[in-house]
C-alpha cells in the first residue's frame, strides 16, 4: 500500500496499530510529507522537564450527538449514549469479491442523556429503515451521519436498541484501496475488513470511536461453498436452499476500528492450542501450501508475550492470510497479515507477527482513550517486537543494530527530526492523513518512550508498570494520563514532568544512564 508510515532506520513500519509497508530509509522517511496542522503553540521549559520545551497535551473536546470531541478526528463518535452491544447480519448474494453486501445492525445501547435524536456514524448505502425500540424512527443522511428521531425521546439512563435494516456497502479493490479510507476490501479470494482509524461506518452504522467498546455478535449469509469468519468464537452454522449462515461472537469489549468479518474461498486451520487459547488461521484455498506454512511460525508467541506481560486476553487467536495491498493490522482475535508479509524471511515475518499479537494486549484488549493516545497501542508493540527481534537474533532485519541499546540509540538520534516533523509521541500534529498520525515518532518514538521509563525506574518497576497497565485496564480505555499516573504510583515518586518531557517534547530529554547520546544523529 501507498502509506509506508513509521519507517525508521530501515524499520517495516505499521499502519493503524499495525505494520504497514516495506521497510524504509532514515533520508526516505525524512522527506516523506509532513502532517498538514503543527504542533500548536508550545510551554514553556522548564527545569523539571529537563528544559524541554513542550506542546499542549491534546484533550477531548464536549461532546455533541455528532461527535465525542476528539481533537484528530472532529466528527467521530457521537454523544449522548454507550453501546453495550452489535448483533451485525450481512448478506452476501453471490460468490463476487466485488458484489455489493446488504445488512442490518442492531445496536444495544444505554443512553447517558435524554435523546430526543440521536446519531450513528454511517457513510454506506441506504437503509430501507430504522427502528427505535421496535417503533418506526425517521431518519436522514447528514455528511458522515446517519441521523435518527425516535419516535418518542429516550429518556436518560434507559437502555435502548436502535434497528437498522436494509443498508449496503461495496467494497473496494485491494490493489487500488487508500487504507484508512475504505474499510470494505475485495481480494482475489473475497472480502476483508481493514477499518482503522475511522472508516468501519463505512461499511455498517456506529459508533466508530475506540472509547465506546461493545460486544458484538455476526452472521453471515453466504452462498454454500464460501467461508464466513469473523471476530471472536464460532456460534454454528445453518445451511439450506444453497446458502450457509456462518455466526460469530465477540464477548469481549471491542472497539468498531477492530472489527473483522472474512468471507471468500477461505479454509479455516486449526492449529494446536497454545496456553488455553484455540488458534485458527484462516487462508485462502488456493494459498494453503504457502501462506499456511508462513502462518506457523508464530509457535510460541503467545506463550513469550504471557510472560512478559500476562495471561492472553481472548480465548482465540489467529491471523487472515490476505492478498492485498495492506498493512498488517491487529483486528481483534484474527490479525491480517497480507501476502507480503508472509514472504518475507523468517525473521523479519516473525517479528511483524509478533508486533500485531503484542497489540492484543496493547490497543485491542486496552484501547485508547482517544486517537492521540496511539502512542500507547504503537510504542509499546513495537518495543516487544524489539526485545523479540533482539533476542531471536533477526533485529537487523529491521535496525541498524543487533541489540536493544544500539538500536534505541538509533532511534534517539532520529528523535528530534521526527518530533518536528509530525509532533510528539503523545500528541501528533495532525490526523489528516496515516501518515501524519501513524508516524515513526508514535512507532520507534513510542517505545523510546519505554526505553526511557525503564531507564529511568529500572527493569523491575518497568515491567510492574506494564503489567499492572493491563490487569487495570483489560478489557476497557485508557489514556496517557492514566499510564503517567500507574507509573508513578509504581515508581513511589512523581513521574509527570519526566513523562511529560517525552511524551510532550518539542526535542527529546536526554536519555537516562546515556549523557553520550545525542538527540540529532550527532553522536
Amino acid at each position: 500500500m501507498p502509506l509506508t508510515v513509521a519507517v525508521l532506520l530501515s524499520v517495516a513500519s505499521c499502519t493503524g496499530s499495525g505494520h504497514a509497508g516495506a521497510a524504509s530509509s532514515v533520508t526516505a522517511a525524512a522527506r516523506a510529507t509532513p502532517s498538514a496542522a503543527g504542533t500548536g503553540s508550545s510551554g514553556a521549559a522548564s527545569p523539571d522537564t529537563g528544559g524541554v520545551r513542550l506542546v499542549p497535551a491534546p484533550a477531548m473536546g464536549p461532546a455533541t450527538t455528532a461527535s465525542l470531541g476528539d481533537p484528530l478526528f472532529a466528527g467521530l463518535g457521537n454523544g449522548g449514549y454507550d453501546v453495550q452491544r452489535y448483533d451485525l447480519r450481512l448478506t452476501y448474494p453471490k460468490t463476487d469479491p466485488r458484489q455489493t453486501v446488504r445488512g442490518s445492525v442492531t445496536v444495544t445501547a444505554r443512553a447517558t442523556t435524554a435523546l430526543p435524536r440521536l446519531d450513528l456514524d454511517f457513510s454506506g448505502g441506504g437503509p430501507a429503515s430504522v427502528l427505535v425500540d421496535g417503533r418506526a424512527a425517521t431518519f436522514r443522511h447528514r455528511g458522515a451521519e446517519l441521523v435518527v428521531s425516535p419516535a418518542t425521546p429516550v429518556p436518560a439512563g434507559a437502555a435502548f436498541t436502535v434497528d437498522v435494516r436494509g443498508f449496503t456497502a461495496k467494497p473496494v479493490a485491494g490493489s487500488a484501496v487508500e487504507q484508512g479510507g475504505a474499510a470494505f476490501v475485495a481480494t482475489p479470494d473475497g472480502t476483508a475488513l481493514a477499518g482503522q482509524p475511522a472508516a468501519m461506518h463505512t461499511v455498517f452504522p456506529c459508533n466508530d470511536h475506540p472509547s465506546d467498546k461493545a460486544t458484538f455478535t455476526f452472521a453471515l449469509d453466504v452462498p454454500a461453498g464460501w467461508t464466513g469468519v469473523a471476530n471472536g468464537v464460532p456460534a454454528g452454522t445453518t445451511t439450506s436452499g444453497g446458502r450457509t449462515v456462518w455466526r460469530y461472537r465477540e464477548d469481549r469489549p471491542m472497539a468498531t476500528e477492530l472489527v473483522q468479518v472474512a468471507v471468500g474461498n477461505l479454509q479455516v486451520v486449526r492449529r494446536p492450542d497454545e496456553q488455553g487459547v484455540q488458534i485458527r488461521d484462516v487462508v485462502p484455498r488456493r494459498l494453503l501450501s504457502s501462506a499456511g506454512a508462513e502462518l506457523a511460525g508464530q509457535d510460541g508467541q503467545i506463550a513469550w508475550m504471557a510472560a512478559r506481560v500476562g495471561p492472553f486476553p481472548f480465548p482465540v487467536y489467529g491471523r487472515l492470510a490476505a492478498d492485498a495491498q495492506l498493512a498488517a493490522l491487529e483486528t481483534q482475535t484474527l490479525t491480517i497479515m497480507p501476502r507480503s508479509y508472509l514472504a518475507l524471511p523468517s525473521g523479519p515475518r516473525n517479528q511483524v507477527l509478533l508486533h500485531e499479537l503484542a497489540h492484543q494486549w496493547f490497543g485491542d484488549a486496552v484501547s485508547p482513550a482517544q486517537w492521540s493516545d496511539v502512542w500507547l497501542n504503537e510504542g509499546h508493540a513495537t518495543w516487544y517486537e524489539m526485545l523479540y527481534g533482539a533476542e531471536q537474533g533477526s533485529l537487523r532485519s529491521f535496525f541498524p543494530a543487533p541489540d536493544l541499546e544500539g538500536a534505541m540509540r538509533a532511534v534517539y538520534g532520529q528523535s528530534d527530526l521526527f518530533r518536528r516533523q509530525f509532533g510528539p509521541p503523545a500528541a501528533p500534529a495532525s490526523a489528516d492523513s496515516l501518515r501524519a498520525l501513524f508516524n515513526p515518532d508514535v512507532y520507534t518514538g513510542g517505545a523510546l518512550v519505554l526505553y526511557a521509563l525503564r531507564q529511568e525506574i529500572g527493569t523491575p518497576a518497568f515491567e510492574q508498570v506494564v503489567r499492572e497497565w493491563f490487569g487495570d485496564h483489560r478489557d476497557g480505555v485508557a489514556s496517557t494520563a492514566d499510564y503517567v499516573a500507574l507509573a508513578s504510583q509504581v515508581a513511589g515518586r512523581d513521574l509527570r514532568p519526566f513523562l511529560d518531557a517525552w511524551l510532550y517534547g518539542g526535542t527529546a530529554p536526554p536519555m537516562p544512564g546515556h549523557p553520550d547520546w545525542r538527540p540529532d544523529a550527532s553522536g
